[in-house]
């Protein structure tokens, strides 16, 4: 793809110049872990030293272009990166070139599926044994492993919560990915977890996880394989999440951060920073499990 193509034939409203322009085969963040060419945007000179050397191409203004221009990589000048690289998005998730492609929905043997149930007619993948139970909504783009259970009013592969202003004005972000359920997973009843914002991505919940009812798990999240999410928590986008964790009651994990490896997020915690292997956290917002004990008893003999 080249944007002195796309631009004219899908947004000729915003003016825009090339230079050194390089093709692209998608597009992504600038730490999207795209291994082929992609087209990114950048608005802010903190976020330069971040940008993946798989960037071919970048939308930027007239002020960081020649801090981002090098002899592989492109960029286009216009007066608004963001809104113009999403609105770019936006366009191409209709295309053929940029969207998945579709796919008749497959469902293996032993399934049973209430009469209820919604499943969408393309890219729906369902495993050998699965259980899907009433009013689950199953929309395209969805894979679910064997032996895995769906309760009542579970949703996937919905569209996420992403949304850009301009001129004052909100509009919605297409969600093109998909979302991919392991083996032996149980989700419970009226949990959502939604769609990754990009085609080459899914949200992923692994194998063996259990998911309790009423959480949200936003776009392009990863769980490893053994984890246990508890009901009303809700982990924001771009989060990973690693094997045999437990997410307590009632938790608020932001986006974009890394939790390791059999760790411990603590009944209520808002966790806004990354947390390490094996470690617990606690509190609003969430710190070290042990710190905030010792904490808690200071202030109560103070």
């Amino acid at each position: 793809m080249k944007l002195s193509e796309l631009l004219p034939a899908y947004l000729p409203q915003y003016a825009f110049s090339l230079q050194n322009e390089q093709e692209f085969e998608t597009l992504g963040l600038i730490i999207s872990p795209l291994e082929t060419p992609f087209c990114t945007f950048v608005d802010g000179e903190k976020s330069i030293k971040d940008v993946s050397d798989h960037v071919s191409m970048v939308i930027t203004t007239e002020e960081l272009a020649p801090k981002l221009l090098t002899e592989d990589r492109g960029v286009c000048i216009v007066d608004a990166p963001r809104i113009v690289y999403f609105r770019l998005h936006n366009v191409l998730s209709a295309q053929e070139l940029y969207a998945r492609k579709k796919e008749k929905t497959v469902v293996g043997a032993n399934c049973m599926i209430h009469p209820t149930a919604i499943i969408a007619d393309s890219n729906v993948v369902i495993g050998d044994n699965v259980i899907i139970e009433e009013y689950a909504v199953i929309r395209e783009n969805v894979t679910i492993g064997d032996n895995t259970i769906i309760r009542a009013g579970v949703k996937l592969g919905f569209p996420d919560f992403e949304f850009k202003k301009e001129d004052g004005k909100l509009f919605g972000v297409e969600h093109c990915g998909g979302v991919v359920i392991g083996k032996e997973v149980e989700i419970l009843p009226n949990t959502c977890i939604n769609k990754a914002l990009y085609p080459w991505d899914d949200t992923v919940v692994g194998d063996y996880c259990k998911i309790d009812m009423l959480v949200q798990i936003s776009h392009a999240v990863k769980i490893g394989a053994g984890s246990m999410i508890v009901g009303l928590s809700g982990i924001g986008g771009r989060t990973e999440i690693g094997k045999n964790c437990w997410v307590g009651y009632g938790c608020t994990v932001r986006n974009g951060i890394h939790v390791g490896d059999n760790s411990r997020i603590n009944m209520g915690a808002v966790v806004s920073r990354d947390v390490e292997d094996g470690q617990a956290v606690t509190g609003n917002f969430a710190i070290d499990h042990e710190v905030f004990m010792k904490n808690l008893k200071k202030s109560i003999k103070g």
